[in-house]
Order: structure tokens, then sequence, then C-alpha cells
């Protein structure tokens, strides 16, 4: 669980990035904790520490958030690309 809590730092420190090449750059971080995350719960189910029921809700809010962060950092790089022409 304590892995989950490094994303939302993260996203708060891409949220005052100084440019918007640090802004992708700090999503990145970001999307890799939360994968690192998924990691974490994959294990968690697989060593059988808490059932996959129990954590069905807390692995599909974390592929949500993957998918979100992806997103931005697709929509970010392509909005730098507009700016520089």
């Amino acid at each position: 669980m304590r892995s989950g809590t490094s994303p939302a730092p993260n996203y708060a420190e891409a949220c005052g990035a100084e440019s918007q090449k640090d802004f992708v750059h700090k999503l990145g971080i970001c999307l890799k904790e939360l994968r690192e995350s998924r990691c974490w719960l994959r294990l968690t189910i697989k060593s059988k520490l808490l059932s996959e029921s129990r954590m069905a809700k807390v692995g599909d809010e974390c592929e949500q958030l993957m998918k979100i962060i992806a997103k931005s950092i697709v929509t970010a790089k392509s909005n730098t690309r507009v700016r520089s022409k």
C-alpha cells in the first residue's frame, strides 16, 4: 500500500512544473510509480496476501489512473509540438 502513495505527490509536482518539458517528465515519473503500484497489487494477489475480489477496485482505479496520465502525456507532448511550430 505504501507504493500507492507515491503517484499523488508526483502528480502534484507535475502541476507545479517549470516548463512543458518538465511537466511531461514529471507526469512520466507519476506513470512509472503507477506501474510499480500495479506490480505490487498483482504480487499481493498472486501471493494470496489479499484476495483478488478485495483488490479489484483498487486495481481498477490504478489502471484508470494510468490511462489518464498516459493520455495526459500524449496531449502535453502534442501541445508542445503545436506551440513550437
